[in-house]
Parts: C-alpha cells; structure tokens; sequence
C-alpha cells in the first residue's frame, strides 16, 4: 500500500482569538491525530502535505512525524472552505498495520456493454462508493468494475464486485450498483391534435413569401382583388 509522509507541529494557543487566522495565513491548517487508545492531539500541516495526501488518493496511508514520533493514520476528513474552496481543518484517525478497518472505497466503471451500441441503452451508475473491510495494508484506493458483459436485463449489484484479496464486503450484497436504461421515445402528437394544429389560421406574420433572394413578396391571391378595385 502506498504511503505518503508529512509533518506536523503541535498546536497551540488553541480557542486563543485570532489563532486560526494566523495559521492559515502561513499556509497551514489546523488538524487533529485521534485514535489508537491515545490522547488526541491537535497539530498544524501545510496545505501543500495535504494536497500531495488528495493527490495520492482515497484511504492513502499516512505517516506524520510529530517531534521525536511518528504516526501511522488514515485521513477520516478534510473540511473545505464554502467560499474558497481552500481547506480549513483535517482529522487523521491513528491506525496499526495489524488491524482491520471499515472503509469507504470508490467504485470506477471500465469497460462499455455492446447494449449500448445495439440499443442506445444508457450506463446508470447507481452506488459509486461501497464499504468494506480489510488489514490497513490491504486497503484499496479504488475498486475497478468491468462492466463489458453487463446487458439490459442483468444489472450488478453489490456482491458480484470483485473484491481484491483479503477484502471483506460490508455493503448489502443485493444493492443495485450499475445497470442499463433504455431511453424512451417521444410520443407522437394524437391525429385529432395534429389535425387542429392544421386548421390553425395563418398569422399576419406569415402572410406572403419570399423570392429566391429571399425577399419577401405580397400575397399573390390579394394583389388581383386590390387591383379589381381600382378599376
């Protein structure tokens, strides 16, 4: 399993006015280490450390070093500003190699069924992320579903994914995961409809045509009747 590793200082001055704007300002951001049978600890990382721990993926494994220690956790969360979309806090979960945890785990689709070829049917990608359970060093990043055999009449569901070794699905096995839609026609208008629309009257808009320059001309039918009158 890819491990990424950072470094951390201890926080201080913590509910102090003004202290979490200091942070931010040097490109820090405050966090927390929970977990393990220890007591929390509040620290600071950079923006940068943690942009390499997004960048490495979902479930990376993260080693920080905090003075003389080190340690070994999972990112639970990152809070991101509404505004500036930077991050503003980060919560890492301490972890033991020796232990099996419940983690979310991203689904990606390969693969295109010939369905949708031979019929236009659509991909609905229904569960995207599905729970599992696994030793830290078995933790996936992602989960790739090959979704080539797949036809209109036999969706996946969540116990058909093929799991990687020593991965224990937690998920409903019958939740519906992928499957494929048909889109419907649009209905033709009803005769009677069709029928009304015809008989419609032609607007004073659409009186008269246009010559091959596309100018537009007057009526042929009226200009007869006007010139009857004048004689």
């Amino acid at each position: 399993m890819e491990k990424v590793n950072i470094a951390a200082e201890s926080r201080e001055g913590i509910g102090v006015k003004g202290a979490l704007s200091k942070i931010r300002a040097e490109k820090k951001v405050p966090a927390v280490i929970y977990g393990g049978h220890k007591e929390p600890v509040s620290v600071t990382v950079t923006v940068k450390d943690l942009d390499k721990i997004v960048k490495a993926g979902k479930n990376t494994l993260v080693e920080i070093a905090l003075g003389k220690d080190n340690e070994l956790a999972l990112v639970k969360e990152i809070q991101y500003h509404a505004v500036t979309d930077n991050p503003i806090h980060a919560d890492f979960q301490r972890v033991s190699m020796k232990d099996k945890m419940d983690v979310i785990v991203p689904l990606k689709l390969e693969g295109t069924p010939a369905d949708v070829a031979n019929y236009g049917a659509i991909i609905e990608h229904i569960m995207r992320e599905i729970e599992v359970r696994a030793l830290v060093s078995a933790i996936p990043h992602e989960i790739v579903l090959d979704i080539t055999p797949m036809t209109i009449n036999k969706g996946i569901v969540a116990g058909e994914v093929k799991l990687p070794e020593g991965v224990e699905l937690l998920t409903d096995p019958e939740a519906p995961v992928v499957h494929l839609m048909i889109p419907k026609e649009e209905e033709a208008p009803a005769p009677a409809a069709a029928d009304a629309a015809a008989a419609q009257p032609e607007s004073s808009s659409t009186k008269g045509k246009k010559d091959e320059e596309g100018n537009l001309t007057k009526n042929a039918a009226a200009a007869p009747a006007k010139d009857a009158a004048k004689k």
